[in-house]
C-alpha cells in the first residue's frame, strides 16, 4: 500500500474548499459526471483513432444512492486510470499559498472550479472520505483505490475490479444528508445533466401495476443525449422543434416562432432561439436570453 501527502503547499486546502465553495456545495454532482463524461469520450476518440482495440461498450453513466451506507457513487466505463495516473492525477495540487489564492479569487469564489481544474475535489464540500476505484484500459494495468478523508493525507492500494472505468465513491457527511434523498440527486442531474452526450443512469423505470408503481428492471436515463440543436435542420420538422420546446419548458406556451443557429465563422454556434408569446402581465428580463439550448463551440 502507497501512503503519502497529496502536493499542497499549505495544509489548509480542504478547509478552503469546504468553506468558501460550500454556497455553491450542489455542483459536486456536476463536475464529477463531467469528468465521467470525459473519460468515456476520451476512450472513444481513442478508440476511433485506432489506439484502442478492446470492445466500446454503451453502457451508461450511472448514479447510485445508499442511504445506508451513507454515500453516493458515480461510476463509469470510460478510459480508467494507472496507479501512476492516480498518483499525478489526484495528489497533485499547485498553489503558491492559500492567501495569494483567496485574495486573488476572494471575488470570484463560483468561478474558483474549473479555474484549478478542482471538479474532483469539490467532492469534499459534502464528503468525510472520498474513495476513487479505478481500471485503466490498458492490458495488464491492476486496478488500485485511492482514498482521503478530507486532510492531505492519502492511501493507494491495489484491488479487484473486473471492470474498466472509475467509480467515485462519497462519503457523505452529517452537514450534506439532503444529498442522500434520491429526489434530490435527480433534481440536480436534471438541471446539470440534462443534455450531455453520454446517457446517465439513475434507479429504474417504474409503471403501474395492480394499483402501485413498481419498476420495470429498465434503466432510468435521466438526459437527451441528442437535443435538437445538434442535428441538422434539414433533418428536423417543426413538431421536432415544439417537442424539444416542451421538453425545456413544459408548462408554457407554444413559442412563436424559432430560429435554429448554425454558424461556422467566426465561431462556431449551434444553437436554438426560442421566442415566446409575451403577455400583458408577465415581467420582461432586458438583454437576457433565457435558454439552455444554445451552445458555444
Amino acid at each position: 500500500m502507497q501512503t503519502g501527502k497529496i502536493g499542497v503547499t499549505t495544509e489548509n486546502i480542504f478547509p478552503i474548499i469546504k468553506k468558501f465553495l460550500y454556497s455553491d456545495h450542489e455542483i459536486f454532482l456536476r463536475e464529477l459526471i463531467s469528468n465521467a463524461v470525459d473519460a468515456t469520450q476520451k476512450l472513444k476518440a481513442m478508440a476511433s483513432a485506432g489506439d484502442f482495440k478492446g470492445v466500446i461498450d454503451e453502457s451508461p453513466i450511472r448514479v447510485t444512492v445508499d442511504k445506508k451506507k451513507k454515500t453516493i457513487t458515480v461510476s463509469d466505463n470510460g478510459i480508467g486510470m494507472t496507479k501512476e495516473e492516480v498518483d499525478k492525477y489526484l495528489n497533485q495540487i499547485a498553489f503558491s499559498s492559500a492567501n495569494d489564492f483567496l485574495d486573488k479569487y476572494k471575488d470570484q469564489i463560483n468561478s474558483i472550479i474549473g479555474h484549478f481544474g478542482l471538479g474532483f475535489y469539490s467532492s469534499f464540500m459534502v464528503s468525510d472520505k472520498v474513495e476513487v476505484i479505478s481500471k485503466s484500459y490498458i492490458d495488464g494495468s491492476p486496478a488500485v483505490k485511492w482514498s482521503c478523508d478530507g486532510s492531505p493525507e492519502f492511501s493507494i492500494d491495489e484491488v479487484e475490479k473486473e471492470t474498466r472505468g472509475t467509480d467515485v465513491i462519497l462519503y457523505i457527511d452529517k452537514e450534506s444528508k439532503e444529498f442522500l434523498e434520491e429526489s434530490k440527486i435527480e433534481q440536480l442531474l436534471i438541471k446539470y445533466c440534462k443534455f450531455l452526450p453520454v446517457e446517465i443512469a439513475f434507479g429504474k423505470e417504474t409503471e403501474w401495476k395492480d394499483g402501485k408503481s413498481v419498476e420495470t428492471g429498465k434503466d432510468k436515463i435521466i438526459n437527451n443525449t441528442k437535443p435538437a440543436w445538434t442535428i441538422k435542420p434539414s433533418e428536423l420538422k417543426d413538431e421536432d422543434y415544439l417537442k424539444f420546446y416542451r421538453e425545456l419548458y413544459p408548462s408554457g406556451d407554444e413559442p412563436m416562432f424559432h430560429i435554429h443557429l448554425n454558424v461556422d465563422y467566426p465561431f462556431k454556434l449551434t444553437g436554438i432561439l426560442y421566442f415566446p408569446k409575451i403577455k400583458s402581465n408577465i415581467e420582461i428580463q432586458k438583454n437576457k436570453i433565457s435558454s439552455i439550448a444554445i451552445r458555444f463551440l
